[in-house]
């Protein structure tokens, strides 16, 4: 049984992602920060259907944490028989609409911490649990490509990953440790407080197929990809947006 650890897995991308990924045989690990009840849902969805799946607690911008996570994870492996894993999606965010001139250090902080300080240090410290031959998947943003104003920070860290994401693969490549990112467009979550009518009717007519994305919609871009379908994609960035700002 393939393994795979989500960050972020109570709701949205991260949500979707796990229940596509449990219901084609993949045992779930969802991490969730502010919302046990989301990911027990999630949980219960998947087990209910005969899948395999556990919730833990991770505050991906709390790196000090990350050893004490790596010893539960471990033991959470072995009681699936196993001693490592198979796919680490870093999916765990949130989003911030500030100007540039109202951005304060603190919120910028906090969203270097999560977006990028926080998988870098987090794939760090999981390394040695991660399967030779396994994947790792970051989640980036449509924001990297298209400026969006308000979002300054969000997507230069978002940018950033997706460089990190590139030297990942390359530094990873002896172990056959493939890494890419998948960038999301505008997608109905609640991060950033979600998409009220007027947002998603001007996000629908940037969009070339003219309506929002589902987070199923990436949730099947992300189990694709993860696929042996794939074993041949490594170091890209693979944009689901249904051609935002085509």
């Amino acid at each position: 049984m393939k393994v795979i650890l989500i960050t972020g897995g109570s709701s949205g991308i991260g949500a979707s992602t796990a229940l596509e990924c449990a219901a084609r045989g993949m045992g779930v690990i969802l991490t969730y920060h502010r919302n046990p009840e989301g990911a027990e849902q999630v949980v219960s969805q998947i087990t209910a259907a005969g899948g395999n799946a556990i919730a833990i607690p991770l505050d991906v911008s709390a790196t000090d944490s990350f050893p004490a996570f790596k010893t539960r994870l471990e033991a959470l492996l072995l009681e699936w028989k196993r001693a490592d894993f198979d796919v680490l999606i870093n999916n765990a965010g949130f989003g911030l609409f500030n100007p540039i001139e109202t951005v304060t250090a603190e919120q910028f902080d906090s969203l270097f911490n999560v977006h990028l300080k926080g998988p870098f240090f987090l794939t760090q410290a999981l390394l040695p649990l991660l399967a030779k031959g396994s994947q790792i998947v970051n989640i980036t943003s449509a924001t990297t490509r298209v400026a969006t104003a308000g979002v300054a920070p969000y997507a230069a860290f978002k940018g950033a990953l997706e460089v990190l994401t590139r030297y990942m693969a390359k530094e990873f490549g002896p172990r056959n440790i493939r890494a890419n990112a998948i960038s999301p467009g505008a997608i109905r979550t609640q991060l950033g407080g979600g998409l009220n009518e007027a947002f998603e009717a001007l996000l629908s007519s940037q969009t070339a197929l003219d309506r929002v994305g589902e987070p199923e919609d990436v949730a099947l871009a992300i189990a694709g990809l993860i696929s042996d379908d794939n074993r041949w994609v490594n170091a890209q960035s693979i944009e689901v947006a249904g051609g935002y700002q085509t």
